[in-house]
């Protein structure tokens, strides 16, 4: 490790006196990059993350004067892998760097995949609101380069999140437009029923009875092999427990259901709150009798 990191110091020495020294400038700043470059290789090898990425930045500042904005990029993208294992911050720094030369160069492919990459990040420290305005930017840019998988994953995402927030019609809009889209594609057709299913939770965390009644219509003629599914017939039983308040009808239909299938912890969480919802009806109507 000491010996790694004496190396690293020896080649960042020697990049800076170039850039400090005389010769031509093009070929004062490529020297000095293929220093940095090994200096940053060298404490990465000592993990020492913090100068390496540090390193990695002067390396992409050299790139940047040489206008090769595609290795400024990749050294900022190395610079953020370095820095996600001490400060999610400067990760996201760097990377926000890299996509907007990435943009500049026509790179949107790469671009998506960083804005993806940031989302994350912002997920992993439980800011969501920011996880969710990434993921839709890596969404946008994934759909205008029609990498169509990618582009729902992070859409799922958005849904996911929004629904956390109880922003349900903007999850709702989301899970249909999905569903929609995978009814064209054979390879994407058998994860259509979860997709309605989700949108299908989503209206019964809003309470509204006649819009989920409405929604199952709807989701029928989308697609007509939907009303033979257990998705199916969960969601009107819900909905009918609902119409009826009866709890333990409720909690009847959510047992069955998740002995078959079971549910994942997003939907075990809004279905308790639209199971508290109900109880709460419920407490309502046996105060006023």
């Amino acid at each position: 490790m000491g010996d790694q990191i004496a190396k690293a110091e020896e080649f960042e020495k020697k990049a800076e006196k170039k850039l400090n020294g005389w010769g031509l400038f093009g070929s004062k700043y490529e020297d000095a990059a293929d220093l940095f470059d090994k200096a940053a290789n060298s404490f990465k090898l000592a993990k020492s993350w913090d100068r390496a990425g540090s390193t990695y930045i002067k390396l992409a500042n050299c790139h940047l004067k040489l206008e090769s904005k595609h290795e400024a990029a990749q050294a900022y993208v190395d610079a953020a892998h370095c820095y996600k294992k001490t400060s999610v911050n400067e990760a996201i720094s760097c990377l926000e760097k890299a996509v907007h030369l990435f943009c500049d160069i026509g790179r949107l492919n790469m671009a998506a995949r960083y804005f993806k990459e940031i989302a994350e990040l912002y997920e992993s420290e439980q800011n969501i609101e920011k996880a969710i305005e990434f993921f839709e930017k890596a969404a946008d840019f994934f759909q205008n380069e029609e990498v169509t998988t990618s582009a729902n994953q992070c859409k799922q995402k958005v849904a996911q999140f929004a629904a956390q927030l109880e922003q349900y019609q903007k999850s709702i809009e989301i899970y249909e437009e999905i569903a929609r889209q995978s009814l064209n594609n054979n390879l994407l057709k058998y994860g259509v029923k979860g997709h309605l299913l989700n949108a299908g939770i989503c209206h019964l965390c809003r309470g509204d009875v006649v819009a989920i009644t409405n929604a199952l219509e709807r989701y029928q003629d989308l697609d007509p092999t939907f009303s033979g599914t257990r998705e199916y017939k969960f969601l009107a039983d819900i909905a009918a427990s609902i119409d009826e308040e009866d709890v333990a009808k409720f909690t009847d239909v959510v047992k069955e259901f998740d002995s078959m299938t079971p549910l994942d912890s997003w939907k075990t969480t809004l279905l308790l709150r639209v199971k508290e919802k109900l109880k709460a009806k419920e407490l309502e109507e046996d105060d006023l009798t």
